[in-house]
């Protein structure tokens, strides 16, 4: 998106929403507040204690925080836009994957489930009524690419493909206008996922160095201003820097993790780089 640009409703397949669960919602609250200069209102009751981040007043993600008696990872996840959540999860369970909450209505706000991909990864579906997702892009604090870190890229370029109707283009290089990664070697396992043409996020295959004790997961990237100072600022507000800020193709861009151990990247946006 272009910066400032609001959000209207999002085409089916397109990432829409971010939310993390934590164990402590008032300290990450305050650790992203710092970060991004987010601010809060509450959400819907029945989901417990959630807030929604606002920058400008304009919703960019939500945090909720776990029961005292779940021990779940850490960690944020992407929802994708659908027209209809049912049909979305049935989808999910005939390609292989698993859905394990939902679908169900999340107040007037709109209808969610939560499933994951036959290899493991976590991603929500969000079918928008009064909540379209996020409302804000391409600003410091905002989300601005998903990117599925996996073991290989075959098998959940499949099933993407049939439940979101994504087309995966395979390539050795990541397009400029796409993803705000490193630039990747000549064998490179890496998919962009497309809708009519348009990049909307992606499939990384990393193969043996996928992370032990993390798994296939989807990765929210988050536009700041200065990749170097916002990686520092991450250590200073308890977190630490999981790979130091790197020159990436569409920016500078660092892999950072929160004070509860939930791992984001933060990629520097600039002019023409093509958010």
């Amino acid at each position: 998106m272009t910066e400032a640009a609001h959000a209207t409703r999002r085409p089916p397949g397109t990432p829409c929403w971010s939310s993390l669960m934590v164990h402590g919602l008032g300290s990450t609250e305050a650790f992203y507040a710092d970060l991004f200069g987010w601010e809060y209102e509450p959400g819907p009751e029945p989901f417990g204690p959630f807030v929604r981040a606002l920058l400008g007043g304009e919703e960019v993600a939500g945090i909720g925080e776990m029961p005292p008696d779940r021990h779940l990872p850490v960690a944020w996840t992407t929802y994708f836009a659908t027209d209809d959540a049912d049909t979305a999860a049935e989808a999910v369970r005939s390609c292989g994957g698993t859905v394990a909450v939902g679908p169900l209505d999340a107040g007037a706000a709109g209808r969610t489930a939560i499933c994951s991909d036959p290899l493991g990864a976590v991603f929500g579906l969000w079918q928008a009524d009064e909540r379209v997702g996020t409302r804000l892009s391409g600003v410091h604090g905002t989300p601005v690419w998903a990117e599925l870190v996996t073991q290989d890229t075959s098998t959940v370029g499949k099933f993407y493909e049939h439940v979101f109707g994504h087309e995966a283009v395979q390539r050795t290089m990541a397009p400029a206008s796409a993803a705000p990664a490193a630039a990747p070697a000549a064998d490179f396992d890496y998919l962009t996922l497309l809708l009519d043409g348009r990049p909307v996020a992606a499939v990384h295959g990393v193969g043996r160095s996928l992370p032990h004790d993390r798994g296939p997961h989807w990765m929210t990237y988050f536009a700041v201003d200065d990749a170097d100072a916002a990686a520092a600022l991450v250590h200073r507000l308890g977190g630490r820097v999981v790979q130091p800020p790197r020159e990436g193709l569409t920016g500078r861009v660092a892999t950072v993790a929160d004070p509860e151990g939930a791992v984001l990247a933060l990629v520097e946006l600039r002019p023409g780089n093509g958010f």
